[in-house]
């Protein structure tokens, strides 16, 4: 099993550092990897006599999800047949992924692994995107033209889908922080590995993400007080908010905003979102049972689109939209029943939790999973290859009791 927590974490960091995986070489790499792990998966559960599977709420709406694609690929019902089946694939190997997530993170030495993964990886992803901001020469990694332009920050080509990284990496370890869930020794590297990357989030000025991740504060600020009402939670909190203040301060938030104001004209206006999004459910009224099929709103979208601005319109900027245009009410049945399953495991994991740790690590996963979905309003991070996975690995731990103190060195 260790294979496969090793090859789930190198995916997500391969995804990200290969912008996001969204071209067709990482969006392959990641699909053929999903498939391996599957197969090493497989084998020891046939080599192994003593090898369990572990069941998770989730599996049955995300099935349900993958029968309508399904249904839609091979019964005729998609109106692009061949961008369903590619969406398919993507939405399969994600699929895979998810499932390996349940089935090989199952102690809570795994967990922790998997929080410290989290944390490294967004102070080294928050440090290469402030470097790149402060040495920026309009190359993606300093060497790659954007052909195609865009808003840039660290490996992204978006900085709003940049700002969907943090809002899954930041809450884990703020949890942790304010939560004092980890060795005291550990409490000054753990605070570096979590002001940082608050700092890239306003540095990239997203204004997405920054929303977001306020509501993410909120969130969590929730959680911790109908969970561990202290004072000393409350004031460790504070601590954090003045230091990140001071961080975002010397870095120079002005100066970022200044900078971004020059991507105004190719940032998607608030009346341009709202009308994508009414399109978009005008094309969910023409198709309310199955949908146009999963991954066609890109060609389906112009006959309703009512502004023609010359830009191809590749996603309607909020994905609860989309899923309804795409696979009607049946898809978005199992949709709204995925995150009322996520919500309603998560908050009795969090009930069940009396130990610190195990607190911290479900509230973390519990604030990230609602950063994204408060995001995925106003964008399209759930399309993001390496957002998504991530999203899925968080909605794992969400939905995963943990063992208690006394089951840990079993």
């Amino acid at each position: 099993m260790s294979v496969i927590r090793a090859g789930i974490c190198v995916l997500i960091a391969f995804a990200v550092l290969a912008h996001g995986g969204v071209e067709s070489w990482a969006e392959a790499v990641l699909e053929v990897g999903a498939a391996f792990m599957l197969l090493i998966w497989a084998w020891q559960y046939v080599t192994q006599k003593e090898f369990k599977l572990t069941w998770n709420p989730l599996f049955v709406p995300l099935a349900g999800v993958w029968v309508i694609g399904a249904v839609q690929s091979g019964g005729g019902f998609s109106l692009i047949p061949f961008l369903t089946r590619m969406e398919l694939v993507r939405y399969t190997a994600l699929l895979i992924l998810f499932f390996l997530c349940v089935q090989s993170f199952r102690t809570w030495a795994d967990w922790r692994g998997y929080v410290w993964f989290l944390l490294i990886l967004g102070f080294c992803i928050a440090l290469l995107g402030i470097l790149q901001h402060f040495t920026w020469n309009g190359k993606l990694y300093w060497i790659r033209e954007m052909r195609y332009g865009g808003m840039p920050f660290g490996p992204y080509v978006n900085r709003n889908h940049f700002a969907g990284l943090m809002e899954m990496l930041i809450p884990t370890g703020l949890a942790v922080l304010v939560l004092e869930a980890e060795d005291r020794d550990r409490l000054p590297l753990l605070t570096l590995f979590v002001l940082l990357p608050i700092g890239a989030i306003f540095l990239s000025a997203s204004r997405g993400g920054i929303i977001s991740f306020f509501a993410e504060l909120g969130c969590l600020a929730v959680l911790v007080f109908l969970r561990q009402r202290e004072k000393k939670a409350l004031v460790a909190a504070g601590l954090v908010a003045a230091l990140a203040i001071v961080l975002v301060s010397w870095l120079g938030i002005g100066a970022a905003l200044d900078r971004f104001a020059g991507y105004k004209k190719l940032e998607v206006t608030e009346g341009r979102r709202v009308g994508m999004f009414y399109s978009s459910l005008r094309i969910f009224r023409d198709y309310p049972v199955l949908g146009t099929g999963l991954g066609t709103l890109q060609e389906v979208f112009p006959r309703y689109d009512t502004v023609y601005d010359g830009y191809v319109v590749n996603h309607s900027h909020n994905d609860y939209a989309e899923a309804l245009a795409e696979t009607g009410a049946l898809g978005g049945i199992f949709f709204f029943s995925c995150l009322v399953l996520l919500a309603w495991t998560g908050w009795k994991n969090l009930v069940a939790d009396h130990d610190k740790k195990n607190l911290a690590y479900h509230a973390g996963a519990i604030v990230a999973c609602f950063g994204l979905l408060v995001h995925s309003l106003v964008d399209f991070n759930l399309h993001i290859p390496s957002n998504a996975l991530l999203f899925a690995a968080q909605a794992a731990l969400v939905t995963c009791a943990l063992p208690q103190p006394a089951e840990r060195k079993r």
